[in-house]
């Protein structure tokens, strides 16, 4: 059993080889390099999306889609950039980090990097409990349980190798795409506002200057990017610089394809709530359960439970990918590893505890962006250098033109995340109301 498990990932190695040195073309060329972008993905289509999606959309329309497009087009970047690092040195992100920078930074870093890890599960958490609570009419501290305890049997085929464990977030991600293709055919959005949401960027007040960070932090990832490099790390052997640049190119491709699923996604979730809500006079709804609720009686019982359905794929799927990252982060970081189990109860307590004190759990998601989008600059400025670095990534280093480019988009998120501060602090920005 164990032999036909591990020949799985490897006969995957073995089809790469044969793409690498010519003798397979076409898609039988390019699925065996399918994989570390499709698990980093299923990061950008967590229940934290469905929060601040489905409230952008009911209070502003379309509005704020020209955000969800920002930051999709960021996580394309660096999720790229992130997967070269692997690639190229066959070493992680964080490992580099480790190396490099002062013990100080690093254990900084680790730290806020840990903050991310358990905001983003928090997420993850809480959004597979409320769909499976909403579902089955369970009390959500039941159903607490049950999610953890689901996780933990979904967490064990990381044990199998690298293979069964894409195909099966692969599967989630299917299910979330399904479930959304049919909610445009359900509810089709107003395709010339949506084109004006996307393309003409505008906050009409603070509200939507928190949900803009919240987006971000929900679709560029902390732990995502971290992750990424580790699961590109040596998972396919290259013996010389030409080889190298053709599993580049195959990442390349695949990150524009996973993650331009991953925005597609996030788009039909604005709109969908911008159609149905929004246009209805809805504008209010900003929880989940309640787009739940007003979903039946507005489009009827189907659309809500292929909703719920894939809120329940989102939850399970990035919470099992969010205790891998926080895995690889802390082991990468600081070279210290905790058995994965251990780890997962410590990170399932904040959800507990969030549920015994009757936090609304749309409120909780929405924050747990925010503070994704407020540790986010950390790896984004740490990865830029590492990918620009001549004496790490040799002549795959990133060029100018891409160093700025990274960098531009890194100082947008900073400048946001400001613009936030300064609105919880109190500070009038002129044109943005309360």
């Amino acid at each position: 059993m164990v032999h036909r498990k591990a020949s799985w990932s490897a006969r995957t190695v073995a089809a790469g080889r044969d793409a690498i040195e010519g003798r397979s073309r076409g898609i039988s060329a390019f699925l065996p390099f399918a994989g570390p972008a499709v698990v980093a993905s299923i990061a950008y289509m967590d229940p934290g999306n469905f929060a601040t999606n489905i409230e952008a959309g009911a209070r502003f329309g379309y509005a704020l889609l020209w955000v969800v497009l920002l930051a999709n087009l960021t996580a394309m970047l660096f999720q790229g950039l992130s997967a070269k690092v692997g690639i190229v040195t066959g070493r992680s992100l964080a490992q580099h980090c480790g190396e490099r920078f002062p013990r100080p930074l690093v254990y900084a870093m680790w730290g806020a990097s840990e903050v991310a890890a358990m905001a983003t599960d928090l997420a993850e958490f809480l959004g597979a409990s409320l769909g499976l609570s909403l579902l089955t009419g369970l009390p959500l501290m039941t159903c607490l349980v049950i999610t953890g305890a689901l996780t933990f049997a979904l967490l064990s085929v990381q044990s199998r190798g690298f293979r069964p464990m894409e195909f099966m977030i692969g599967f989630f991600v299917f299910v979330i795409g399904a479930c959304y293709i049919v909610e445009l055919f359900i509810a089709p959005p107003q395709w010339r506002a949506l084109a004006g949401g996307l393309f003409v960027p505008t906050l009409p007040d603070a509200r939507a200057v928190t949900l803009a960070v919240g987006i971000i932090g929900a679709t560029v990832m902390p732990h995502a990017i971290y992750l990424h490099s580790n699961l590109t790390q040596g998972r396919m052997p290259t013996a010389n610089a030409a080889e190298v640049r053709r599993v580049l190119r195959w990442s390349n491709r695949e990150v524009m394809i996973a993650l331009g699923f991953a925005g597609l996604v996030n788009m039909a979730m604005v709109s969908m709530a911008a159609a149905v809500f929004n246009a209805s006079g809805h504008g209010d709804v900003a929880e989940i359960e309640t787009a739940y609720r007003t979903l039946t009686p507005l489009l009827g019982g189907a659309a809500a439970f292929v909703f719920m359905l894939s809120l329940l794929a989102s939850g399970f799927s990035s919470s099992v990918v969010g205790t891998m990252a926080g895995q690889a982060i802390m082991q990468d970081f600081v070279r210290f590893r905790i058995p994965i189990g251990v780890r997962r109860l410590v990170t399932m307590a904040p959800a507990f505890v969030v549920v015994s004190l009757g936090v609304t759990v749309t409120d909780a998601l929405v924050m747990s962006q925010v503070v994704l989008s407020l540790v986010l600059p950390v790896p984004m400025i740490a990865l830029v250098y590492v990918a620009a670095n001549k004496e790490i990534m040799g002549a795959f280093a990133n060029s100018r033109t891409v160093t700025l480019l990274a960098s531009f988009a890194a100082l947008v998120v900073l400048s946001l995340n400001a613009l936030l501060l300064c609105l919880v602090a109190g500070v009038e920005i002129p044109g943005l109301g309360g």
